[in-house]
C-alpha cells in the first residue's frame, strides 16, 4: 500500500473546509516581561490568557557556511533590549502540501540556517519562583516543522510550569554521516553525525544557564516531544552528552530506532538516500566541494515531485552523540542511558492519519471528502499497524527498561476518537484517535488540522474534551514536577511492569473515561489476531502485512511468513 506522510494527510483534510483567516493581532511589548539573561536584556508580551511569552530567543549561532555540519556554536549577545515578540524563521526545509494554506506550493525550500531559537511561556507570576520546566521538541519526521506551531501559554498558566519550545536542524542538515566531515572536525562534537541532537543539547544547556530568569528551575527540566520529537527525546535519553541536562522525559508516539554509520553512508545495508549515494549523484568527493555547493543544490536531490521528501537516514549511531550500537539496546541497562523517570505512549489509531490519503484504502467524494473504500479493511489496516507502533514504542522498550531495573516507567494509550462529521466525511471513522491527536489535549489548545478543526473539535464534545485535556495536562505537569504522573479526581497511574500490565487508557468520560489497561501487546499477538480476523480476506491480510513491513522492514520474515504470504 502506498505510504502517505502525516503532513500530507493533514493538508488534504484541511483543504476540505478552507476559509480565510485574518490571524491574531501583532503582540505588544509588556514592560512586566523584561528580563536579563547572559546575552543581554529582552522583553516579551502577554498572551490572551495572561501568560508571559518570549519568542525567537537564539540559543546558538547560525549554522550556515562554515558552521554547517558542525556542532552548534554559542549565540551572540546583543546591546539594548531585544524585543522577543516574533518567532524566528523555521529551520531550512522543503514545503509540503500542509504549507499550501499559507500560499506555499509543495517542494519549495524555505526557512533559514539561522534558526536555532526557542520560545518561552511562563505564568504571569513566575518571576522569582522555581517552577518545573517542560521543553517541547516538535515533530515532522525530522525533516519539516517549527516550534512556532505550538502554543504553550495555556499549559504554562493551567499547570504553573514553564514551557519552552525549541527548533533544531532538519533533514540531511541535521543528520549526515561522511568520513570527510569526521576528518576535518575541529572538536570531538564536530565529528558527530547527529548535528540536530547536538542542537537540542545546546538548547538544554541554554535552559540550564538562563531559565531561572523566567522563574524556571534548571534542576527540574522535562523533555517531551511527539512523533519525530519523541524519537529525539529517546536519542537524548541515550546520549551521554545530555547527561544531567534534563530530569524527566515524555515520549509521545516516538521511536527507539537508529541506524549505523555504515548504513547512513551507504556502505552497508540498503537505506535510501544514504550520504554516499547523494554525494555521488552530486559529483562531490571532497569537503571543499561540498561546502562550495549552494545549500539548495545539496537539498534538491532529496525531493521528488511525485513522492515529496525522499526518506534519508536519521538518528545515527555515530559513537559521539550516541553510542556505536543500536539505540534501542541501550535501554536494557540503567548504566547505558540517562536514567530518569520516563513516560511513553501511543494513540490507538496512529496510522489512520497516514492512511487517510492512501488511495488503496480511501477515496474522495467531490474531490474533498475522504471516505473508506472498505471500512473494515481501513479499520483493520490501521488497527494492526497502530498496534505494531505501540509494541515498538511502548511495550518492548518499557519491558526492557523494567527488566533492566528502571522502575520509573509509565505508559499510556490515547483513545479519544470523537471527531465530528461533515456531509460525507466522518472523522470519528476516518481519523479516530490518530497520530498527533493527543497534542491539543496536552497543550489545551484545540488546534491541529487548520480550518478542519471546527469539524474535528465540535461544540458538542467541548465539555468532555476540556475535562480530558485538563486531566492530561495535570498528569504531564505533575510528572514534570515530581516524576510521578498524577491528577486530582483521576485514576492513579502505576509504573509499567515487565509483564506490561499497567498502561493507562486516556479517553473522555462519554467513552469510558480514564482507566487502567491490563493487557500487554506483542508482535506475536498482533500476527495471531490478524490471521484470525474475519473482517478481511486472506489477500487483504497480506496487504496489511505488506503495509506493516513497509514501515518496519525488519518484521518482513516474521509477519509475511506467518501470514502465509508470498
Amino acid at each position: 500500500m502506498k505510504k502517505v506522510t502525516a503532513a500530507l494527510a493533514l493538508s488534504l483534510l484541511a483543504a476540505a473546509c478552507s476559509k480565510k483567516d485574518d490571524g491574531p493581532s501583532a503582540p505588544v511589548i509588556a514592560p512586566a516581561t523584561e528580563r536579563s539573561i547572559a546575552q543581554g536584556q529582552l522583553v516579551g508580551f502577554t498572551a490572551e490568557n495572561g501568560a508571559h511569552v518570549w519568542r525567537g530567543i537564539p540559543f546558538a549561532a547560525s549554522t550556515a557556511g562554515e558552521n554547517r555540519w558542525r556542532a552548534p556554536r554559542p549565540a551572540s549577545g546583543w546591546s539594548g533590549t531585544r524585543e522577543a515578540l516574533e518567532f524566528s524563521e523555521r529551520c531550512l526545509q522543503f514545503t509540503n502540501r500542509y504549507d499550501e494554506p499559507q500560499g506555499l506550493e509543495a517542494g519549495q525550500i524555505v526557512g533559514s540556517e539561522d534558526c536555532l531559537t526557542l520560545n518561552i511561556f511562563a505564568p504571569a507570576d513566575a518571576q522569582g519562583k522555581d517552577l518545573p520546566v517542560m521543553l517541547w521538541i516538535h515533530g515532522g519526521g525530522n525533516v519539516w516543522g517549527s516550534a512556532a506551531t505550538y502554543d504553550g501559554s495555556r499549559l504554562a498558566e493551567n499547570e504553573n510550569v514553564i514551557v519552552v519550545t525549541v527548533q533544531y536542524r532538519l533533514g540531511p542538515l541535521g543528520w549526515f554521516a561522511w568520513d570527510e566531515l569526521r576528518e576535518a572536525a575541529e572538536t570531538e562534537a564536530d565529528s558527530a553525525a547527529n548535528f540536530a541532537t547536538l542542537d537540542l543539547i545546546a538548547s538544554l544547556e541554554w535552559v540550564r544557564d538562563n531559565i531561572s530568569a523566567f522563574g524556571g528551575n534548571p534542576d527540574s527540566v522535562t523533555i517531551f516531544g511527539e512523533s519525530a520529537g519523541g524519537h529525539n527525546v529517546v536519542s537524548l535519553l541515550a546520549s551521554p552528552l545530555a547527561e544531567g541536562l534534563f530530569h524527566k522525559a515524555i515520549i509521545q508516539s516516538g521511536s527507539f530506532d537508529s541506524v549505523s554509520v555504515a548504513e547512513a553512508e551507504g556502505s552497508d545495508g540498503n537505506l535510501p538516500n544514504a550520504s554516499g549515494d547523494i554525494l555521488s549523484g552530486l559529483g562531490v568527493s571532497t569537503l571543499a566541494g561540498l561546502r562550495a555547493l549552494p545549500v539548495e543544490d545539496f537539498l534538491r536531490p532529496y525531493w521528488s515531485e511525485a513522492g515529496g521528501f525522499l526518506d534519508a537516514p536519521r538518528i545515527i549511531e555515530d559513537g559521539v552523540v550516541l553510542p556505536a550500537g543500536a539505540m534501542r539496546a541501550a535501554f536494557g541497562d540503567t548504566q547505558t542511558f540517562n536514567n530518569v523517570p520516563i513516560m511513553t505512549g501511543t494513540n490507538r489509531d496512529e496510522m489512520k492519519l497516514f492512511y487517510l490519503g492512501n488511495e488503496d484504502l480511501t477515496k474522495t467524494m467531490f474531490g474533498i471528502f475522504f471516505v473508506a473504500r472498505d471500512q473494515d479493511l481501513y479499520d483493520a489496516a490501521s488497527d494492526y499497524a497502530s498496534r505494531v507502533w505501540r509494541v515498538r514504542a511502548v511495550d518492548q522498550p518499557a519491558s526492557l527498561m523494567a527488566r533492566g531495573g528502571h522502575t520509573d516507567v509509565y505508559a499510556y494509550r490515547f483513545d479519544w476518537d470523537d471527531g465530528g462529521r461533515f456531509l460525507f466525511m466522518d472523522l470519528k471513522k476516518m481519523l479516530g484517535a490518530a497520530h498527533a491527536m493527543e497534542i491539543p489535549f496536552v497543550f489545551n489548545v484545540f488546534s491541529l488540522l487548520g480550518d478542519a478543526d471546527r469539524i474535528m473539535f465540535q461544540k458538542k464534545t467541548e465539555d468532555d474534551r476540556q475535562q480530558l485535556s485538563l486531566t492530561m495536562g495535570s498528569y504531564w505537569a505533575n510528572f514534570a514536577r515530581n516524576g510521578v504522573p498524577s491528577a486530582s479526581d483521576a485514576p492513579a497511574w502505576p509504573v509499567y511492569t515487565a509483564g506490561g500490565t499497567s498502561v493507562l487508557r486516556l479517553d473522555a468520560v462519554s467513552d469510558g473515561g480514564i482507566e487502567l489497561m491490563r493487557e500487554p501487546d506483542s508482535i506475536d499477538n498482533i500476527i495471531n489476531d490478524l490471521r484470525a480476523d474475519a473482517r478481511v480476506t486472506d489477500e487483504e491480510k497480506c496487504l496489511i502485512g505488506e503495509s506493516i513491513v513497509e514501515w518496519v522492514p525488519m518484521l518482513e520474515t516474521e509477519v509475511m511468513g506467518r501470514l502465509g504470504c508470498d
